[in-house]
């Protein structure tokens, strides 16, 4: 154990260089509270680097309301590409001169001495509050399986994937029907590659419905604002996959369906490799028609609350599948089919390891209630499903900083006060 003696105390210490961190940054600095936020790369480094090249926001920009600076471009209906979210998250910095420490890795944070102990690669330091805003996806995740597969055969995890360009000639598998892995699919589709699609269980939703989009009724409707205590899953809800959905070329449905009469091969569930050929689940239309069903009980409920508010707005007709799998194939030759390529948009696993206090589930993940944790001052903000739908967003990290900023004031002035 490192027990050098602190190089200096703080009254907040804040990891993490994203939107999430510099939200508790503003909201720290407006009420003044001296702190540092530690980032280990360079600030948004997770849009920079885990994100392919034609990636956009799925909801819409006028959803970015981070503390003191909502979207005031241009397209608040449209969706912005990576390299303006980073923009965006780089302007926001800039509106406040948050005392950023970029190129600093926390490698430890333990209790000393009736405060918190932080170690970095540039010294160590204490605090009396440390707010953990690093998100939820930290090591990319692959099955066990992965590693049967001929070494000939390029694998990339979703994180890794940039581009078609970058990939070898020859069809290309992906493994994993969630965000990424449709619209990565897509991508390839679009650009004439030939797609296999490991389907799983990750719902859709439509992009727009009865002249608005599916976000913009959502949030008249309360559901970004619904607490994790109160959504029918409960806490379960935080390992849900997010629905499909897309906000390329000004946003549009994700459609797998219309991707197969184009010529994508969709399959069930990967489940196992032998020899060369992989195993599939028996699970394809079942996969297919949960997440059309997800899209149409959204769309009930938007009819609703059209009819209980009263509102006068287009009638549209409801989706009619345009296709329907005939005897899926059970197994595919990896050879046989010419595939180069599997890219596993199959997620993350998060690392919290390196917080050395007993405030962990089983699981790894943090005990906290709006991301308060039993040990006090202690904090963790931006994971998904902190609080509600839009914890994990642009437009609900503000609330969840703010609440978080306002605990550790009023534990301040408490101290003070005594």
């Amino acid at each position: 154990m490192n027990t050098q003696l602190p190089d200096r105390h703080l009254p907040a210490i804040v990891i993490g260089g994203g939107q999430a961190g510099l939200s508790a940054s503003y909201l720290l600095k407006s009420r003044g509270i001296e702190h540092l936020v530690f980032e280990r790369h360079r600030i948004a480094h997770a849009w920079r680097t885990q994100r392919w090249d034609s990636f956009c926001l799925v909801t819409p920009n006028w959803q970015c309301q981070l503390p003191g600076f909502g979207y005031a471009g241009p397209e608040p209906f449209g969706f912005m590409p990576c390299a303006d979210i980073v923009g965006y998250i780089e302007r926001y910095a800039k509106t406040f001169d948050p005392p950023l420490r970029e190129g600093v890795a926390v490698q430890r944070v333990y209790r000393h001495g009736g405060v918190f102990a932080v170690q970095t690669n540039e010294g160590n330091y204490t605090t009396d509050n440390v707010i953990v805003a690093i998100g939820g996806y930290h090591i990319p995740r692959k099955p066990a399986l992965a590693a049967q597969l001929p070494h000939t055969l390029i694998q990339l995890h979703s994180s890794q994937y940039k581009n078609p360009g970058q990939l070898p000639q020859g069809a290309v598998l992906v493994v994993g029907t969630g965000q990424s892995g449709c619209q990565i699919a897509e991508d390839l589709h679009l650009a004439g590659r030939r797609v296999h699609l490991c389907t799983g269980s990750a719902p859709r939703v439509a992009r727009r419905y009865r002249g608005r989009d599916v976000v913009e009724w959502l949030n008249d409707m309360g559901h970004y604002d619904i607490p994790v205590e109160n959504h029918p899953q409960g806490a379960q809800v935080r390992a849900k996959s997010n629905h499909y959905v897309t906000g390329r070329d000004g946003g549009r449905d994700i459609d797998l369906r219309r991707f197969a009469l184009e010529g994508m091969r969709l399959h069930g569930r990967l489940r196992g490799v032998s020899d060369g050929t992989l195993l599939l689940g028996d699970d394809l239309e079942k996969n297919l028609d949960r997440a059309d069903a997800s899209a149409e009980a959204i769309k009930d409920q938007i009819d609703g609350w059209i009819i209980a508010q009263n509102l006068a707005v287009p009638t549209e007709p409801r989706y009619v599948p345009v296709w329907r799998p005939e005897n899926p194939a059970a197994e595919i030759a990896i050879a046989g089919e010419g595939i180069a390529a599997i890219i596993w948009a199959t997620g993350f696993h998060s690392d919290f390891t390196w917080i050395d206090i007993d405030i962990f589930e089983t699981s790894g993940y943090p005990r906290h209630v709006r991301g308060i944790t039993p040990q006090p001052g202690l904090y963790f903000l931006g994971l998904p499903w902190l609080h509600s739908w839009g914890s994990g967003r642009f437009s609900g990290v503000a609330r969840d900083a703010d609440y978080i900023v306002a605990d550790i004031t009023r534990n301040r002035a408490l101290v003070s006060a005594a």
